[in-house]
Formats: structure tokens, C-alpha cells, sequence
């Protein structure tokens, strides 16, 4: 039957070559496939992309925000702390930060747990503690961490702590008494292109609760903007892990590199260095925080990819000077770079100068030739050294101790209030 077939294909083609020439054949041959392309594709199941919305879809669905809960509500419940946060990955900035903060709580003496939140299957704790290595403090909930599943209720606590716009959701879904605080290190709708994604994380601040917010542009922002209550706490970084080891002239440059991350401005930072390195070629170039090697990129550099945190300060002290770029909230690199007696580079900004107001952080127009005429006038001051070994120095009355204290008042008066 095949061979009878393809003998009345051949005849056919043969007719139609001889009376209408080749185009009418090549014609003819892209209709016959076109019928089986389509013939194939009717017989096979459709494969729909799923609606994927970060936190999970039911939790949004839940979230009716007409009914906002009220931070400034009294409680009677215990001091003890419940906080939702995405899985800890291997040196997170956030979530070192997180950690940090609910240790100051466990040594006031207040109870606190852990419940991971992810959309879709996740792993096991084990697997979670795995990854997240010895970077993080020794903390009591680390040792019962736990993942909070669909529809579950957290047990009792005095207070619970959203740490992310998705975990938000989750916490305005629970049915508890429990005082509703958002620790908030960035504005997360920044993340997103204006649109759906960025309208469900901005909505998280209309849902009522207390926010304690990284620096005073995000308490002020949150604030004036949806009128959330809200504190702040200091920056800082912690000494015993950035020092001041070189006081010799550095001949090296620093640059934060994230890709993925529209909010450090990678393009801007590249266009930076490319320009500077055309002003002082004899400059070693580190750019740290993820591998780049799949990219074009046109000066000698040295691809250092993820560092671990006890790799840092060695680096930082063989850098004079280090671009670090932020488009949201202020970076913690720029006062961990000074401890180190490096000179940051910022983007000048609201958004990073009420941040920090240390003057040795040299802010620069966010355009690559006033950034690399930056770099190339801290790299060029005759008094380098002792100018470095000043930076350090200016850092020595912050520590995050202090910070912790203003965080522990925050949290407690909030408890109290109306008690």
C-alpha cells in the first residue's frame, strides 16, 4: 500500500513539474507538509503555562483588602515572635539580616520561630540548612525551623513578622490575635515592571500592618505613601568581620555584579568601568556576586563569582575603591566596604542618602562618566592612605548592637501598646 502511494505521489509530481514547473511543485510539497504539521499537532495534548504569582495564588485570592488588620490594636498574648520568611539561601544579604534581628530578640529572652514559605513543592529543612552553611547566627529558631503549608494556622504567638511581600499574604490570611509587624529591607514592587506583579507586592502595604523598615527612605516612603506605621533601624556592619588591615596604597577596584538584579544596575556599572578602565588601565578590576563569564564584557577583569563572607575583607583591603549600585534601597556593601577602609561609589539618590549620611561615601550622578570620573578622583587623592584608614574609622561608633537595641524598643513598645 506505501509503495502504491508513493508511485501516485510521483506520478502527480511528475504531471505537475511538466505542465506548471517547479514552483507549483515546491507549492504543492509545503501544503502536504502543512496538513501533517497540523495533523500531528491536533493529536497532541496542549501543555497550558501555569499562572505563576509568586506568593501563592490561593493566598492572594483569600486577601480581601477592604478589611486591613489594625497594628495598633491591644494584645494579651505572650511575647513570642512567629516569622515568615522564603527559604534561606547561601549568603543572602536579607536574610543575614533577618537572623541578626531575631537573635536580639532570643537574647532579651523572647521565644521565636521559623516557618519557610515557598509557592509549590518545596524541599526538606535539612536540605535548607545545608545550603545556608555556618553564614548565619546561632539562633534558637534555626533549630526548629519549619515550612508553613497551605491552609496551615501558626500556633499562639504574640507577634508575627512578614519578611517578604509574598510571605505578607500568608501572614494577612492567619487567623491569630497576633500583633501583624513587616519587616520590610526594600520597596519589593520595584522588583517588578509596573504592572500586575508590582500592584500585588505594593498592595501589601495597605494590609495594616506595623512596618520596621531598613533605614528612614523606606519608612518614610511606606509612610507618606500608604500611610502605614512605621520605624526604622540603622545600617551597619559588623567589625569583627570587615577590619582595616592595609594601610598601603591600593591599586585595586571593587564592583558589586548582579545581572538578574535590575536594582544594582549591572549595564550602568559595566558602561562605568569600561570608561575608567580607559583612564587607568593599570587598575585591577574584581567584580563579585555572580559569574560572569558568559558575558562580552570589554576590559580586563577578574570574575570572582559568589565570595564567601570571610573572603570579603581580604578583598575590600586591596581595593581603594568600590562601585556599589542601588536603584532601591541602599545596599549593605557600602558600610561594609568602609570598615574596611574602601571608598564606596554610590548612585546619588534619596533612596541611598537617607540611608546613610557618612561622608566618605563618594555619591556620584547616576550616569557612567560621572561614576568613572568618581572612581578616578578617589583613586587619585594623594592622601589615599590616610584618607582610608579615615573611612574606617568613621564606621567604629556604628555597630549592629545598637541598631538591635532600636529594634528590640520598637518591637516592645509595639507589644505594649494599649496593654
Amino acid at each position: 500500500m506505501a509503495l502504491k502511494n508513493l508511485s501516485r505521489k510521483t506520478k502527480i509530481a511528475y504531471h505537475l513539474l511538466k505542465d506548471e514547473g517547479w514552483l507549483a511543485v515546491g507549492i504543492r510539497a509545503l501544503q502536504f507538509i502543512q496538513r501533517k504539521t497540523k495533523k500531528q499537532k491536533s493529536s497532541t495534548p496542549t501543555i497550558k503555562g501555569k499562572i505563576y504569582t509568586h506568593a501563592r495564588y490561593e493566598d492572594i485570592k483569600r486577601a480581601h483588602l477592604d478589611k486591613p488588620i489594625l497594628s495598633d490594636e491591644p494584645t494579651q498574648l505572650p511575647m513570642s515572635f512567629a516569622w515568615i520568611m522564603p527559604p534561606p539561601g547561601k549568603g543572602s544579604g536579607g536574610h543575614l539580616n533577618i537572623f541578626r534581628f531575631i537573635k536580639y530578640l532570643e537574647d532579651k529572652g523572647y521565644q521565636c520561630s521559623i516557618y519557610m514559605y515557598v509557592n509549590g513543592q518545596h524541599g526538606s529543612v535539612d536540605g535548607v540548612r545545608a545550603v545556608m552553611g555556618d553564614s548565619y547566627a546561632d539562633i534558637d529558631a534555626s533549630k526548629n525551623m519549619r515550612w508553613l503549608e497551605p491552609g496551615e494556622q501558626i500556633e499562639d504567638v504574640g507577634g508575627i513578622f512578614a519578611t517578604s511581600w509574598e510571605t505578607a499574604y500568608a501572614s494577612y490570611n492567619l487567623k491569630s490575635k497576633a500583633k501583624r509587624f513587616y519587616f520590610v529591607q526594600d520597596f519589593e514592587p520595584y522588583f517588578y515592571p509596573v504592572g500586575g506583579m508590582y500592584s500585588l507586592a505594593e498592595n501589601t502595604y495597605k494590609m495594616g500592618f506595623f512596618g520596621v523598615t531598613a533605614g528612614d527612605w523606606l519608612k518614610q516612603k511606606l509612610a507618606n505613601e500608604y500611610h502605614m506605621r512605621t520605624a526604622s533601624f540603622e545600617f551597619s556592619a559588623d567589625r569583627e568581620i570587615y577590619t582595616y588591615t592595609n594601610s598601603k596604597k591600593r591599586k585595586e577596584i571593587f564592583c558589586y555584579v548582579r545581572p538578574y538584579t535590575e536594582r544594582r544596575g549591572f549595564e550602568m556599572s559595566i558602561l562605568a568601568l569600561d570608561i575608567f578602565h580607559k583612564l587607568h588601565p593599570n587598575y585591577v578590576i574584581n567584580l563579585v556576586g555572580w559569574d560572569v563569564s558568559q558575558y562580552d564584557i570589554p576590559f580586563p577583569y577578574k570574575n570572582l563569582k559568589l565570595l564567601e563572607i570571610s573572603e570579603l575583607s581580604a578583598l575590600y583591603n586591596r581595593c581603594a575603591a568600590g562601585l556599589v549600585l542601588s536603584y532601591t534601597n541602599m545596599s549593605l556593601l557600602p558600610l561594609e566596604l568602609l570598615s574596611s577602609g574602601t571608598i564606596p561609589i554610590v548612585n546619588d539618590a534619596a533612596n541611598n542618602r537617607l540611608v546613610s549620611n557618612n561622608p566618605f561615601i563618594a555619591y556620584a550622578n547616576n550616569d557612567p562618566h560621572s561614576l568613572a570620573n568618581k572612581i578616578s578622583e578617589v583613586i587619585s587623592r594623594k592622601d589615599q592612605e590616610t584618607y582610608s584608614q579615615k573611612a574606617s574609622a568613621s564606621v567604629d561608633a556604628l555597630g549592629w548592637e545598637s541598631s538591635g537595641k532600636k529594634f528590640v524598643d520598637i518591637v516592645e513598645r509595639e507589644m505594649n501598646q494599649h496593654v
